[in-house]
């Protein structure tokens, strides 16, 4: 099997018996490597403290008084909030239970890094196996920002922090224009002819994809839905691509992110949409339920509709969480 993503630390967390992953102590020793939370030469005597107690220890309980005695209080928060994040992921039979429990509070006072880090270890185990570069490229959209351009008829998405690094180059071409001169000479679009080389850069993150004109990426993205569903609520759907919104008449939509979910609150409400904000939607799917007992007895057998859209300045950030906290489930799997 070819390997991919090591850098979602996969290899540090354990499968358990029912798939998912559970959290080891080498696990919370790469989240304690983080820059945020290694103290810095002027750190106080409590914080250099705190952090080697929790480095021979992990796991060990940390009392409040032992984060109240740090300084600093910039360096306070960040020990609040990372232990708070830790307890809950210990506390949890499994990494993919505290993503849920997570989601269905509001990931209130978790950090986006956090979160983000979270769905690429959850998918990176949902995918294990998966031998298809455009799925996992696809996949990429779940927790990692991208950059949109149009260009001759493709919408194409490159990863955000990668060209936000490169930025400032002469462009050359309109594909130039939006990736900056050196990023250009990384970043290729992800095709047939090149897709082999995906696995010896997934971390790198240094392949655009077309979404607009590759079936084959479009496919992809429905794939990942799927699997992300099935791996996280364990209900069967199946999801297609869509060139249009052929039917008005709406039982449930779904926004992959704040953009989308603006929109489709706006069409819902029978609001005409200007031209300009329609170009903005850069991807349609239809979601259907492989078993009617899954879902919401008003919803029927009609299928959802999913929304992808760019924000005004054409960058696109996916929130895998509305999948799980917008699906209409039925009550017995709503509260599963």
């Amino acid at each position: 099997m070819t390997e991919f993503w090591v850098s979602s630390g996969h290899h540090l967390a354990q499968r358990t018996e029912g798939g998912g992953l559970a959290v080891t102590d080498e696990l919370i020793l790469a989240y304690l490597a983080r820059p945020e939370l290694a103290p810095p030469p002027e750190a106080c005597a409590a914080e250099r403290a705190l952090y080697a107690a929790l480095l021979a220890e992990p796991r060990r309980p940390v009392a409040p008084q032992e984060v109240a005695a740090i300084e600093d209080a910039d360096a306070r928060e960040n020990w609040e909030v990372m232990l708070a994040f830790r307890d809950r992921l210990l506390a949890a039979r499994s990494i993919e239970a505290a993503y849920l429990a997570l989601v269905r509070e509001g990931l209130q006072g978790v950090p986006s890094l956090f979160v983000n880090q979270l769905v690429h270890l959850i998918l990176r185990n949902a995918l294990d196996g998966c031998d298809d570069p455009y799925v996992l490229r696809a996949a990429e959209l779940f927790f990692r920002e991208q950059r949109v351009t149009r260009l001759d008829g493709a919408t194409l998405l490159a990863d955000a922090e990668i060209i936000a690094a490169r930025e400032g180059t002469a462009p050359l071409s309109p594909l130039v224009a939006m990736l900056g001169q050196e990023a250009a000479h990384e970043l290729d679009v992800l095709n047939d002819e090149n897709a082999w080389s995906y696995w010896s850069r997934s971390d790198a993150f240094t392949m655009a994809l077309n979404l607009g004109s590759s079936a084959k990426s479009r496919a992809g993205l429905a794939t990942v839905i799927e699997v992300w569903i099935r791996h996280l609520l364990d209900v069967e759907v199946r999801v297609a691509p869509l060139d249009r919104l052929e039917d008005p008449d709406w039982r449930w939509f779904v926004g992959l992110d704040a953009e989308a979910t603006r929109i489709g609150n706006a069409l819902w409400r029978g609001e005409e949409i200007a031209a300009h904000e329609q170009e903005r939607v850069i991807g349609l799917f239809s979601l259907s339920f492989a078993d009617a007992r899954d879902v919401d007895s008003r919803i029927g057998d009609r299928p959802l509709s999913l929304l992808l859209a760019m924000t005004p300045e054409k960058s696109l950030r996916v929130k895998p969480h509305n999948l799980i906290a917008g699906l209409p489930l039925a009550s017995n799997r709503a509260a599963a």
